[in-house]
């Protein structure tokens, strides 16, 4: 039987923030079946001063699309709307240049959520 893991890859993204890089990827079963994986993946330092990378996955099945969108876009407005200022609001609203990852489209720099970097 074929790995979840191995399925095939139609798009990749990669979002550094810090600490922790999120990668969304797009794969389709045999079945040309599509469905979205996110990957949270955090660099920690172990105690021998060599690194490891703590991974959390979720994975989005095509129906499940747009209820997870919304919902995603309702907590983002509670957010904006009941607990920021409106000085934290104007700093996410600032224009930021588009992300280096754009180029993981072609595949050129990624490495997949199971890498190590």
């Amino acid at each position: 039987m074929e790995d979840r893991y191995e399925q095939e890859e139609i798009y990749s993204q990669r979002i550094k923030a810090g600490k922790r890089t999120y990668f969304f990827d797009v794969k389709a079963t045999r079945g040309q079946d599509y469905y979205l994986t996110i990957t949270e993946s955090k660099r920690r330092l172990r105690d021998d001063d060599t690194f490891s990378y703590e991974k959390h996955k979720i994975f989005l099945y095509k129906e499940d699309f747009l209820k997870f969108v919304d919902a995603l876009q309702d907590a983002v407005d509670y957010v904006r709307e009941e607990l920021l200022t409106a000085e934290e609001v104007a700093e996410l609203d600032r224009p930021r240049p588009a992300y280096e990852e754009r180029e993981n489209r072609d595949g050129n720099s990624y490495n997949g959520p199971d890498a190590t970097y």
